[in-house]
């Protein structure tokens, strides 16, 4: 004979399988140029039961990279004046103070 379930019967649990974490493709924005950034970074668990004798959790892990790059750029002035000869200067020619270490 068969014996029927009773709705006040509970089911059998089984300790979960917990599978090995997987790592998806990359996802690669495009380059922005920033003058400085500050970051926090946050985890967001994203849980999806499934209500059904197999329950699967799938919970991602959102890894936020921001590689960094640097630029220098070197700058040189001159400047050039006219100040005539010993015998004739020119009166509008002064010294220039030096600055930034010239």
């Amino acid at each position: 004979m068969f014996r029927r379930r009773h709705s006040h019967m509970r089911p059998i649990c089984c300790p979960p399988h917990v599978m090995p974490t997987q790592v998806a493709p990359a996802q690669i924005s495009p380059t922005q140029e920033v003058v400085r950034t500050n970051i926090f970074n946050t985890i967001v668990p994203h849980i999806h039961p499934v209500h059904t004798t197999t329950v699967n959790r799938h919970v991602f892990h959102h890894q936020h990279y921001y590689p960094q790059t640097y630029s220098q750029v070197n700058e040189y002035y001159q400047t050039s004046r006219q100040c005539g000869d010993p015998r004739n200067p020119n009166p509008n020619c002064f010294p220039i103070p030096r600055r930034f270490g010239f």
